[in-house]
């Protein structure tokens, strides 16, 4: 973590601040301030790309300190502000396109969403540099936001719901209740058909059902995954019993049922969306990046808010996303990103807007890189939390943990190779609190792994955590069981039937078309279970497939030819596409074919039979 944090830092922010001009998105901020002719270039919400920007910016000062940005802050913090209206209205597309018609058609002009992301920015930068500029102008709109649709205004809610986790990270920093209010309201309101939809329908919008009512996720992913995340939010700061229970449903919904093995969700390109459940294409995955960081965002909340799957089914669902989805959404330079997070790249792919061939440097819709910039740079935030007794260390990273005043003084520091390698250390350096207690996250699948204390060995509790007690110098171990394992899916995801997926720890893996020899391509690959799978030192894989042969499309009473086995190299899927385009896959046909008599001694079958089930986890 601590490398891709440096590369975000060196590569991903300085890239994403370059990129706000070609883009035209300072063009537009410069032209709403009167400084500069022509119109409006970009999507309706490009704002909140430099929003994004900054708020990555802050994250990073909050990690090191560092000032390599001030002056860049200074320039476009003041032409923001130069940018608002006296109303302290501020959304470059209606100032540039529409001036007459605010708030007239939120459905889609994304006013509220890039507001969200304002707030967002301003909120992470008065904290972590302790400059309220930012925060002054954000505060002007979210005043605006409430004279307009507060208590004593008119209903109205945004098509893409973000809003709403801002307003209430407004309010707790502020301490207004004004803004949790208004997040409050805007929950309640939606679901009442109060937008006008369209041909994609109300479920895109999530306007279709009263939130606390909802209990299966529909529509478009980031909208529904914001959406959530803003619900919990309301739930921790108001204890509305109601909305965790529409919570805890929409988590199972969106975990149990719509979550690609990578921890990316999105099904459908139409419309960017969820499908039914169980509908899980590999190839037209649309998983966009950023419904996972959305999911990042929801998932930290409902640990924080106790949901009923538990603080380790969270922890471990968003170390998924970091260690697959997010990981493969941008390349080894930190400068190329995926939109789009297919599981498998077919050979004859065709490059589309929003999901090419290859990593692009930037896209017209460009709501991911920033996005990515923004979440690495906070990834410290996600680590360990604490209640009354106890640290939690809820992702396995190497870090340093100051303890809360009321755990006592001192750091805990962790360092560890993880996911590569097994072992994990942790020091306390300093006083601990008498009584304080040390919870580790064991994965469930190294659920027999011990945390070796200084008192001695400890076992995984029924929640997912091993406990000892933390004490002043105190040195602790954890060796993890990282067994490639065999992963096979629900019976009812109809397009991963008789196919099985790779996992070490935490990380999934898939097969290149640059790892085979010339011949092979990687569609025509069977992968052998029986044989078993090689870890190597470089944490690439080595499995055994067959090959199968040319054949027609449909082939009757005839069995199927294969090469003889040989070895195939398989690599994490957050590597994919760095050494060359060319198709990949995560889920590898298994099958064991057999030639089987038929009755009357004529008719032969080739009959495909799944892994056994002792053997796929």
């Amino acid at each position: 973590m601590a490398d891709w944090q440096a590369l975000n830092a060196a590569a991903t922010i300085p890239h994403c601040i370059v990129q706000l001009e070609p883009s035209g998105v300072l063009a537009n901020f410069r032209r709403a301030a009167g400084e500069e002719t022509g119109g409006h270039q970009g999507m309706v919400f490009a704002d909140s790309d430099l929003y994004k920007v900054i708020e990555a910016v802050a994250w990073e000062i909050a990690r090191t300190g560092t000032r390599r940005f001030d002056l860049w802050l200074d320039e476009v913090i003041a032409l923001i502000g130069r940018a608002q209206e006296p109303s302290g209205y501020l959304h470059t597309w209606t100032q540039l396109r529409q001036p007459e018609k605010k708030w007239a058609e939120m459905e889609w002009t994304h006013e509220l969403y890039v507001l969200g992301h304002l707030i967002q920015a301003a909120v992470a930068l008065d904290r972590a540099a302790g400059r309220s500029d930012l925060l002054e102008i954000a505060q002007r709109f979210a005043d605006l936001v409430w004279d307009e649709f507060g208590p004593d205004g008119r209903d109205g809610i945004c098509g893409h719901p973000e809003i709403e986790t801002a307003l209430v990270e407004l309010h707790r920093h502020t301490g207004d209740d004004r803004y949790l209010i208004l997040a409050g309201r805007m929950i309640d309101l939606r679901g009442h058909g109060l937008l006008p939809v369209g041909l994609l329908g109300a479920k895109y919008f999530q306007d279709h059902t009263p939130v606390r009512e909802s209990d299966s996720a529909a529509g478009h992913a980031v909208r529904q995954l914001y959406l959530n995340a803003g619900a919990t939010d309301v739930y921790l700061e108001t204890g509305d019993a109601s909305l965790l229970t529409a919570m805890d449903a929409q988590w199972d919904s969106v975990h149990d049922r719509k979550m690609y093995l990578s921890g990316a969700f999105g099904a459908h390109h139409k419309d960017e969306g969820f499908g039914e459940d169980y509908e899980l294409p590999s190839d037209r995955a649309y998983a966009e990046t950023c419904a996972t960081i959305a999911d990042l965002h929801w998932a930290w909340r409902m640990l924080l808010a106790g949901g009923s799957a538990g603080p380790a089914a969270y922890a471990s669902v968003m170390e998924r996303e970091v260690h697959n989805a997010l990981a493969a959404s941008i390349d080894a330079t930190g400068t190329r990103f995926f939109y789009a997070n297919p599981l498998q790249q077919r050979p004859d792919k065709v490059s589309e807007d929003a999901a090419p061939r290859e990593r692009a440097p930037w896209y017209p819709c460009a709501c991911c890189p920033p996005n990515i910039a923004r979440a690495v740079a906070q990834f410290g935030a996600y680590v360990a939390s604490s209640t009354a007794d106890t640290l939690w260390l809820h992702q396995l990273a190497g870090a340093e943990i100051d303890l809360p005043a009321h755990l006592g003084t001192g750091v805990l520091r962790v360092a560890t190779g993880y996911p590569l390698t097994a072992g994990i250390e942790l020091v306390v350096d300093g006083a601990p609190a008498p009584g304080a207690i040390l919870a580790v996250r064991i994965p469930e699948w190294s659920a027999g792994s011990l945390l070796v204390a200084p008192d001695g060995e400890h076992a995984v509790d029924a929640d997912g955590y091993a406990r000892a007690p933390l004490v002043a110098g105190g040195r602790y171990r954890l060796d993890l069981d990282l067994t490639p394992r065999l992963i096979r899916a629900h019976h009812r995801v109809d397009a991963l039937r008789g196919t099985l997926a790779l996992q070490r720890g935490p990380v999934v893996y898939c097969v290149e078309q640059a790892d085979l020899p010339a011949g092979p391509a990687v569609d025509d690959l069977i992968l052998l279970p029986d044989e078993g799978i090689g870890s190597n030192a470089d944490g690439t894989l080595t499995l055994t497939c067959t090959v199968a042969s040319e054949e027609p499309l449909y082939t009757a009473n005839g069995e199927a030819v294969h090469t003889s086995a040989s070895p195939v190299t398989a690599v994490p899927f957050a590597t994919w596409g760095n050494r060359a385009p060319g198709a990949m896959r995560v889920w590898l046909p298994a099958h064991w074919w057999e030639t089987r008599q038929i009755a009357d001694g004529q008719l032969f079958a080739e009959i495909a039979r799944p892994n056994k089930p002792k053997e796929a986890q």
